[in-house]
């Protein structure tokens, strides 16, 4: 099965006073990195990250890893253009592509098992949509097939892969991912992980 792995990390961080929540360290790695090095470990296929804002400061997180960036100029309307860029500069080059992976860089508890477990479940299962459960919601990490991808390049403005899993639930398998709700969006979040950190360290 060949899997191209989208990164969406084109967002602003606005709600981070404008400092790139791409370049939070964990672990000694910036997110940026560590998301990326995660998804090329997968070893299934290309790997595209989609660049926006602060391009010029996450370039040089990536330097030396075999990745395609694409830049999004229109990321200021919403994670709907940057899943259509990163549609777009997978199939440009890999029209045999299985499935699409989609994954932000603000979960920093996404691994390599995870993932591995996601591909195995869209093996045994045979349904077209693999998405991780925590708190309410199904989101991100999400494995579609290519079945999906028109739904995913019909998507405009805010609306991301949670619309389209939502729309197709009776297709959808669930991985139980608890710490996906760990989403660094706002120093608030920064603050609340490293209190979870102390405690299990």
């Amino acid at each position: 099965m060949k899997i191209g792995t989208i990164i969406l990390a084109a967002g602003d961080s606005s709600r981070m006073g404008g400092e790139p929540k791409q370049l939070l360290t964990y672990k000694g790695q910036s997110l940026i990195r560590r998301i990326t090095e995660t998804a090329l470990a997968l070893q299934r296929g290309p790997v595209v990250v989609v660049l926006g804002a602060n391009r010029e400061r996450i370039v040089p997180e990536l330097q030396g890893l075999p990745v395609t960036l694409v830049d999004n100029a229109s990321w200021p309307t919403g994670q709907a253009s940057s899943l259509k860029t990163g549609l777009a500069a997978l199939y440009i080059t890999h029209k045999d592509i299985d499935r699409v992976l989609v994954l932000h860089t603000d979960q920093p508890l996404v691994s390599l098992g995870l993932l591995l477990h996601m591909v195995e479940v869209g093996k045994d299962d045979q349904k077209g949509i693999i998405a991780c459960r925590y708190d309410t919601q199904l989101s991100v990490p999400a494995l579609f097939s290519r079945d999906y991808i028109s739904d995913l390049l019909g998507l405009e403005g805010d609306k991301g892969v949670k619309w389209v899993i939502g729309k197709h639930r009776d297709d959808c398998s669930e991985v139980p991912f608890e710490a996906g709700a760990i989403d660094l969006d706002s120093r608030r979040d920064i603050e609340f992980f490293h209190q979870v950190l102390a405690q299990v360290q």
